[in-house]
């Protein structure tokens, strides 16, 4: 298959999982407050949620690498990002654990309380920063063409840890969030 085709490939099937991503993202945010009430289930439930994310982290940045590299000449402003995997990779994680962070406090009361926002914050951040770190892997080895196995497997078991410690953040903040 030639790389213009492949290419085109690649991006149908990215909007395929965004759109199947989308449907799971839906039901997971609906039943969440059910899934965190057994916590075994929800460390699984979590991890293949993430699992699914960074999935779709990384072939969404495969098909922009290789659109870029098929579709676009090779001028200075197109191949930017390619040229500076970890100043985008650090940008659009930071980006990533800010909306997680904000999702998380939206989902304990139900909407942004600033003044609980601090607590969500120190408490999150042991699983931020592996979810970090994994996100920002997984998009600078993507963007540098340099993904590996063994760097997806890495990738996978730092999201399986976070999903044990996001689990129990979830637990203590409920036990001690005023009801």
């Amino acid at each position: 298959m030639n790389e213009a085709k492949r290419t085109i490939t690649l991006g149908l099937t990215f909007l395929l999982c965004l759109a199947l991503a989308y449907v799971e993202n839906l039901s997971f945010f609906r039943y969440l407050r059910d899934i965190f009430s057994n916590p075994p289930a929800a460390v699984i439930l979590v991890f293949l949620h993430n699992v699914l994310a960074i999935s779709l982290i990384v072939l969404g940045m495969t098909f922009y690498v290789e659109f870029v590299v098929t579709f676009l000449p090779k001028g200075k402003y197109e191949y930017v990002v390619l040229h500076h995997p970890r100043l985008f990779a650090l940008i659009f994680t930071v980006m990533i654990l800010a909306i997680s962070i904000l999702r998380a406090g939206t989902l304990l009361y139900g909407q942004i309380v600033i003044n609980t926002l601090g607590l969500v914050i120190l408490v999150s951040v042991p699983n931020g920063v592996l979810e970090g770190y994994a996100i920002f892997q997984s998009i600078q080895k993507t963007l540098k063409r340099s993904m590996t196995m063994r760097d997806l497997t890495l990738i996978y078991s730092l999201f399986l840890l976070a999903a044990v410690i996001e689990v129990g953040f979830i637990q203590v903040l409920q036990w001690v969030s005023p009801k």
